[in-house]
């Protein structure tokens, strides 16, 4: 009888420990149940990244359940967002969440020079 790989015997572990879900992405549980943010909803469909900016700010000012400094915690869950949806992420709405982190920086005052 073969065993299963260490990949296939840590996928079954991963489901035991989160109460036998299957299906459900560890990100989106991340989103809604970290001490990260507070965000306003839809604010990664937004069109402009000035706008994404103000508003990953705004959270990130208001919100009780952060750890880190403002800035940190906004540009982690920005970073994490486009991290999270990976190759699925539309080429334009790479380009305009990218953008939005230049926008934070300017927002938190810590534009890069160029």
């Amino acid at each position: 009888m073969k065993r299963p790989s260490s990949r296939q015997s840590s996928r079954v572990g991963v489901a035991e420990a989160s109460g036998g879900r299957t299906g459900s992405f560890w990100s989106a549980d991340v989103t809604r149940r970290s001490n990260a943010l507070d965000l306003e909803a839809d604010v990664f469909k937004l069109d402009d990244p000035a706008e994404i900016a103000r508003s990953l700010k705004r959270s990130a000012e208001a919100s009780e359940r952060r750890r880190s400094p403002p800035f940190r915690s906004a540009m982690s869950m920005l970073t994490f967002y486009i991290n999270r949806a990976g190759k699925n992420l539309p080429d334009e709405r790479k380009r305009v969440l990218e953008r939005a982190k230049d926008e934070l920086r300017k927002a938190f005052g810590r534009a890069l020079d160029e």
